[in-house]
């Protein structure tokens, strides 16, 4: 092995140690932010006994969850009820690992490593180098996104799975749902990532972060892109209004009804780690990553990967922020204008803006000659301008999704019009 390998093996496990330790501990700490966030709103304090504020509060939730009794229904599958929530905690821990998080850090060591017992039985682990840039991501994959939407796919079999095998109604109904809405809201968020193709010609993160600093960030120049993969991302973490599959006023708890204590909790895990991978996507993808207006954060430097780091940071917590407001804001969906929303809405959207966002870079760089970055994302600004009025309008007007007040009173209309034309 040379030195340069094991330079970047030794950088690579110190990543992947930093970045999974910040996801779990984050993972806990945000179950306490949501309480606090909720109490907030409704003029409440929220957790504030165990600790100072409260801050133990994950602490102890978790030693309950592991001293908790593990139940398994007498007519479950044993195996696949145990392996479900593994199959849904794994892929969402996986996600992180390929988003950046700061610009990259210059390393420069080369050392000696030698271990010895007392003076006896020497070894040499031999000589560790590395030289100029580590990119500040465990896995900086060429593939970049396409990876993101294939693994946390893989999410909807182990909630399936935990309907299933659990052999209750309420369970599998959960299930059903469960994978019926992450299967239509694929589509639209998969379809929401073209036209960020289509402007960077690029699917690695890094490179569309490159691209947002030479340019505009993509919210700009892609909002209805960013609208319906932000969209897309609150179905896809089963968060309300889109919390279908756990309605408790429903079916009980939905999925996870027939678990308890620490599978319990690794099915909550994943949808916490589920929503900061859609923030860290949302951030990196539309609003810049780790990019600071300017070209200061472009020279390279340990300040700048500090400064980076936390802007990332912020950028990500607000957009959490707002999951957990819209949470405590917005009543739950019907099933049916959940579905209509994802097939009859966010789907052809989606199809017409590619095709929209394709035909306008063709003109802006072949009609008009325009190669300058930032000028053309202002033109495509305004091009989302004049289609964001009109699609929002049509939105708005009810002529796609109905509420049950302006549903019912259409059926009176029909029936009052019937009866007099009778």
């Amino acid at each position: 092995m040379t030195p340069e390998l094991k330079g970047f093996l030794l950088l690579s496990v110190l990543k992947m140690l930093f970045v999974f330790t910040v996801i779990m501990v984050g993972v806990a700490l945000l179950t306490l932010m949501e309480r606090k966030v909720s109490a907030w709103m409704q003029n409440r304090r929220g957790p504030n006994r165990v600790g100072w504020a409260g801050l133990l509060q994950p602490a102890a939730d978790g030693v309950k969850n592991i001293l908790k009794e593990e139940t398994y229904p007498a007519a479950a599958s044993p195996w696949l009820f145990v392996l479900a929530p593994a199959m849904s905690f794994v892929p969402a821990l996986l996600l992180s690992a390929v988003i950046p998080f700061a610009a990259p850090l210059p390393v420069d060591f080369d050392f000696t490593v030698r271990f010895s017992f007392f003076g006896l039985f020497p070894i040499d682990f031999g000589r560790w180098v590395h030289h100029g840039l580590m990119p500040m991501v465990v896995a900086d994959l060429p593939i970049g996104f396409l990876f993101v939407i294939a693994i946390s796919s893989l999410g909807v079999y182990g909630v399936a799975l935990a309907g299933w095998s659990s052999n209750s109604k309420y369970a599998l109904l959960g299930g059903l749902r469960a994978g019926a809405q992450m299967v239509s809201y694929e589509v639209a968020m998969g379809l929401a990532l073209i036209p960020v193709l289509l402007l960077s010609g690029n699917v690695s993160f890094s490179a569309i972060i490159a691209d947002q600093q030479a340019g505009l960030w993509y919210v700009l120049p892609l909002f209805l892109s960013f609208f319906t993969f932000l969209i897309s991302g609150f179905a896809e973490t089963n968060r309300v209004p889109f919390d279908l599959p756990e309605a408790e006023s429903e079916l009980i708890a939905g999925y996870h009804t027939e678990y308890s204590a620490m599978k319990f909790s690794f099915f909550f895990i994943a949808e916490y780690a589920n929503v900061v991978t859609i923030c860290a996507m949302v951030t990196t993808l539309f609003f810049g990553g780790w990019d600071i207006p300017g070209s200061w954060d472009q020279s390279g430097g340990v300040l700048q990967t500090l400064i980076t780091g936390l802007v990332f940071f912020l950028k990500v917590m607000f957009w959490i922020f707002f999951v957990m407001w819209i949470r405590w804001t917005l009543p739950r969906f019907r099933y049916d204008q959940l579905m209509a929303l994802g097939w009859k809405v966010l789907m052809p959207l989606a199809l017409a803006y590619i095709m929209l966002i394709a035909v306008a870079i063709w003109v802006i760089q072949h009609g008009l000659g325009i190669t300058n970055p930032k000028l053309a994302g202002i033109v495509l600004f305004g091009v989302n301008l004049v289609v964001g009025f009109l699609v929002f309008g049509m939105l708005d007007s009810g002529m796609f999704i109905r509420g049950s007040g302006r549903s019912g009173r259409a059926v009176e209309a029909r029936r009052a019009r019937a009866t007099v034309a009778g």
